[in-house]
This record gives C-alpha cells, sequence and structure tokens, in this order.
C-alpha cells in the first residue's frame, strides 16, 4: 500500500466558497464551470464519496473508467492525474489529494448491490439510484450512469488472484481532494451507502466550489 500524504493545510478554496454537505446515503447534482474547482471533503473520516462527470455541452461525454485508468497506466489516481471522458478529452484534473487512495474498481452500489451482496430484503437504493435521482433534472436516464470515481475508496487488488477486497477507507475527519473542470460540467456526488465502502457507519460527504487561484486565471 503506498505511504500516506501528510496532512496539510485547508485548502484554498476562495473567500466565498460555500461547504455543502451531503447527508449520508444521499446524493447531489450541480454545475461546474471551467476552471471552478470542486474540493470533497470527508468531515468526519471513513467516508467514500461516489463522483460522476457529464460534459455540459454534450451530456452523451461522460467520465470514462476504462480511458482514466488506459492513460494512467494504474488503478490508483491522485494530484497530477486526469479523469478522462469517453471521447478521451480530460474532463477534470486532480490538483490536491491528503489521502492518496481513491479507484475506479466498483460500479455504484446499488438496490441490486445490497440483494446480491448483503441479502437485503428491502434494499437500499443505494449510490446508484441516489445518482439517478440527483441527474434527472438535467435529463441523464439510469442507463447513461456510469462507472464512477470512488473517492476515499480503499480496495485492495491481490497480484495474484486479482481477488478484490473492500477496506476501509484512509480518509481521516477533514481530509480532501480537489479537481479542476477542463470543460464546463454537470457532476454527481453521493455519500456512499454501501456497509463495506465506508466501515459500516454511514456518514455526510462535504464539497465546496471555488473559482481557480488567480495567478492560473490570469494565464
Amino acid at each position: 500500500m503506498p505511504a500516506r500524504p501528510a496532512a496539510s493545510a485547508p485548502a484554498p478554496t476562495g473567500a466565498h466558497a460555500i461547504r455543502h454537505t451531503i447527508p449520508p446515503r444521499s446524493g447531489a447534482a450541480f454545475t461546474l464551470a471551467r476552471g471552478q474547482r470542486l474540493t470533497v471533503i470527508d468531515p468526519e473520516g471513513e467516508q467514500v464519496a461516489d463522483l460522476l462527470a457529464f460534459s455540459a455541452g454534450d451530456t452523451h461525454e461522460v467520465i470514462s473508467s476504462g480511458r482514466s485508468l488506459d492513460y494512467a497506466s494504474r488503478i490508483f489516481l491522485t494530484t497530477g492525474d486526469a479523469l478522462y471522458s469517453n471521447r478521451s478529452n480530460v474532463l477534470l484534473r486532480i490538483v490536491e489529494d491528503t489521502v492518496g487512495r481513491h479507484d475506479f474498481l466498483l460500479t455504484p452500489c446499488s438496490a441490486d448491490t445490497f440483494r446480491i451482496l448483503y441479502d437485503d430484503v428491502e434494499p437500499h437504493h443505494g449510490c446508484f439510484g441516489n445518482l439517478v435521482r440527483a441527474l434527472a433534472p438535467y435529463g441523464i436516464g439510469p442507463d447513461r450512469i456510469p462507472v464512477a470515481f470512488n473517492v476515499f475508496m480503499n480496495v485492495t487488488v491481490d497480484g495474484g488472484t486479482g481477488e478484490l477486497a473492500v477496506r476501509p477507507p484512509l480518509s481521516r475527519a477533514g481530509d480532501r481532494i480537489v479537481f479542476e473542470a477542463e470543460t464546463d460540467l454537470i457532476i454527481g456526488l453521493t455519500a456512499c451507502s454501501a456497509p463495506q465502502s465506508n466501515n459500516f457507519a454511514f456518514k455526510p460527504i462535504q464539497y465546496s466550489i471555488s473559482d481557480p487561484p488567480f495567478e492560473a486565471s490570469a494565464r
């Protein structure tokens, strides 16, 4: 497992950035303009957020796990890495990361996840259902939901067998990851609903949106 980055000072989210809270087992959708920064925060520690990004100009262009991993040549992405679309365009770039462990390995949890993996008789609708509800006002239906970027998720992979194991997130209270938009986007974001993903304790996720630093916007 890679060494955990040292904690650093609070992210420069801008004087007017508002911190929004996504309650446990729920989701949200919002727009992010080119050049703006999205900070995703784990306020209590050991919580996962599923993140989706669609091009605001054409929602058929969407975040792609396969292309992002292919171009990075590794499965764990962090500062400096890009999240690509299904058309090989960069949608988001990671500009800051205090955790260093996120992945694209597992699809958003759903009612079927809880029925098949947890044997739930009355399964929760999961992150998939939350993303469907949040993205509906933008005309994005359930069949358009791809594999999400799993912020703060800690999945280990056995190098010999390929077996996947979901471990407790490495994020501690206040940890964050900051993305910069390379184009105008529609973002879907959740506070994960799967017990294994968040060490069996449902918690909120927070986010804020800010304009880029002055030196970047002046280029």
